[in-house]
């Protein structure tokens, strides 16, 4: 009997997955507790439309993506910071502060866990951050570390 799986089943498939299974095993244990529905012309034709919509959806997602990279190849991020000698920091710059500067400025909302800094900023001069923002699309970003003016 083919099967449309709702949900992940350990050994037999993944989520709207078409799969073959014996009668007793759907009738008895995937119909009951809901990990199934017969793949009838109905259940097919909603596994396909969900499908459909999914990969849209997906298309969107990468499409702002790309926008977003093209956008943020042009902006500088600028920081004014307290430095010592040597152009050390007190303190560090982390991703959170980059992203705060993103959406403060730019009115850009990236989580910061999507932005990658090689190693954390402590000294001053000019750096890059990568912004991972979708599994295929990874931007680049400028961050500029001046000395605070008194």
């Amino acid at each position: 009997m083919k099967v449309i799986l709702k949900e992940d089943v350990k050994g037999l498939g993944k989520k709207e997955e078409l799969v073959n299974v014996n009668d007793g095993y759907a009738r008895n244990f995937l119909f009951p507790k809901g990990l199934a529905v017969e793949a009838n012309a109905q259940n097919m034709n909603v596994m396909k439309t969900r499908k459909e919509a999914e990969k849209s959806r997906k298309d969107r997602e990468l499409a702002q993506a790309k926008e977003l990279v093209e956008k943020l190849k042009k902006i500088e991020i600028l920081f004014k910071v307290k430095a010592g000698e040597n152009g050390k920091l007190f303190g560090s710059i982390t991703s959170k502060d980059v992203c705060d500067q993103l959406k403060k400025k730019h009115k850009i909302d990236i989580d910061k866990k999507k932005i990658v800094i090689s190693d954390s900023i402590k000294s001053l001069g000019t750096y890059e951050a990568e912004i991972k923002l979708y599994p295929t699309v990874i931007g680049k970003l400028t961050v500029k570390v001046l000395p605070e003016e008194n």
